[in-house]
């Protein structure tokens, strides 16, 4: 039983997750060992531990922990997986994933967040991973196949490349809808292909953009 109120620090955010309905200890534990303070934006480092999302720049949010932990524990990564994260933001979702899994790429479509993910990771001394700058909605054909896919923005339906790259098997997490209101949905891939398989929590996410996602610019950043 935890004493959810009383927890301060990482502790707090486990204590969080497990208080929604999050039991899987190795995602707890992730929680415990990565200090969310050093992944969110100076001016918001005295709300690191409170389980809500945090702005960081070009009007995106970091994913709520607990939602988080949900989404990463709905993978049941056993510690040998190559995982694909598309939406690296911070790096804090990144870094669970690094504890839980052989091998984490990350793709971010944002330069100078990728930047600061990369940053943030390195300093936790955090390795197993490669973050990358690019259009999430594409995957990295370069790193298939993936035994687990996290989507960490909304679009109507799962971008086929994303699909591809999943190993027969594998699963993948997404919210489903427009962004802002939508259904974290997980998915399983069979000989028959991907399908979903139950719908984890409703959610507001921001939107997924990218050429199979909403509208994008060569520039390198959403329209």
């Amino acid at each position: 039983m935890t004493r959810h109120g009383w927890e301060t620090g990482p502790e707090k955010l486990a204590a969080a997750a497990e208080a929604a309905g999050v039991t899987d200890r190795r995602v707890l534990d992730a929680m415990r060992r990565t200090p969310r303070a050093e992944f969110v934006p100076a001016a918001y480092a005295g709300r690191a531990y409170d389980d809500v999302p945090v702005p960081i720049p070009h009007d995106q949010v970091t994913t709520q922990p607990s939602l988080s932990a949900a989404m990463i524990a709905a993978l049941r990564l056993a510690g040998t997986e190559r995982v694909l994260e598309v939406g690296a933001g911070y790096g804090y979702q990144t870094g669970l994933l690094a504890r839980l899994a052989a091998r984490v790429v990350s793709i971010e479509i944002w330069p100078d967040l990728a930047a600061r993910a990369r940053h943030n990771l390195a300093a936790a001394g955090i390795g197993n991973v490669i973050v990358l700058v690019g259009d999430g909605t594409e995957g990295v054909p370069a790193h298939t196949p993936f035994d687990a896919v996290l989507v960490s923005a909304a679009f109507p339906c799962v971008p086929p490349p994303l699909a591809a790259q999943l190993r027969a098997g594998g699963r993948l997490v997404q919210p489903i809808g427009p962004g802002g209101a939508e259904q974290v949905v997980l998915h399983e891939k069979d000989k028959d292909g991907l399908r979903p398989v139950r719908v984890l929590t409703g959610a507001n996410f921001v939107r997924l953009h990218g050429r199979y996602g909403f509208g994008w610019i060569r520039s390198g950043g959403p329209a």
